[in-house]
């Protein structure tokens, strides 16, 4: 949390494969810094890992429903904390995270922001029509699980679903989890310039 009473705007963030590691903590810490409540939320319950291989058993063994349940009760949890602005809660996830962060604003209509860097993307129209909250997303032009192709179909989609709060940055030369500076997929130009773009976002849309 921030110095100060508040009530604050805050931010759900939700992890990658990996689990709730200690760079999710140093993001929560950089989001609290300025300004929002910051909740990361343990998908795993308890499990996280540094290799590959687990972390796609893990992946692969969470519920979507229960994830969802999860991601829900949190955004229950920071709309009745003392601390917090119950109508400007945004959520923010990377690659995994950013899949939930998404299916938190199609189930939510009660979510203030959506940020989502590199995660899979629905296409389904009656999907993208639940999506009510202003939303940015972040891909990397090299990234071989989130495709450019995929990335235009999802705004394609969104266009057709008659959504205008939409923004999406594509970085060259940028693959796959570009952000996350304790991996060989780091990027930074992609990192630093994306980050600045999403704390300019939820500031814009949470904090005014």
């Amino acid at each position: 949390t921030p110095e100060g009473n508040g009530p604050l705007p805050a931010v759900i963030l939700v992890h990658e494969w990996w689990g709730l590691n200690e760079w999710v903590g140093h993001k929560a810490e950089e989001i609290a810094q300025h300004g929002f409540v910051a909740l990361a939320v343990d998908l795993y319950r308890g499990k996280s890992t540094s290799d590959r291989d687990e972390a796609l058993e893990l992946m692969r063994g969470l519920p979507d429903d229960r994830a969802l349940r999860d991601l829900s009760a949190a955004l229950d949890y920071l709309q009745n904390h003392p601390r917090v602005k119950g109508k400007k809660i945004g959520v923010m996830g990377w690659s995994l995270g950013g899949r939930f962060a998404l299916k938190l604003a199609m189930t939510r209509a009660d979510l203030a922001a959506c940020v989502v860097f590199y995660g899979n993307l629905p296409a389904e129209k009656g999907s993208l029509q639940k999506i009510s909250c202003p939303l940015i997303g972040f891909f990397g032009a090299e990234d071989r699980g989130v495709s450019i192709q995929a990335v235009n179909q999802f705004k394609q989609g969104m266009e057709e679903a008659g959504k205008s709060n939409l923004t999406v940055k594509i970085y060259e030369r940028a693959g796959h989890a570009f952000m996350n500076d304790t991996q060989p997929s780091y990027y930074k130009p992609a990192a630093i310039d994306s980050w600045k773009r999403a704390l300019t976002f939820l500031s814009n849309n949470l904090q005014q």
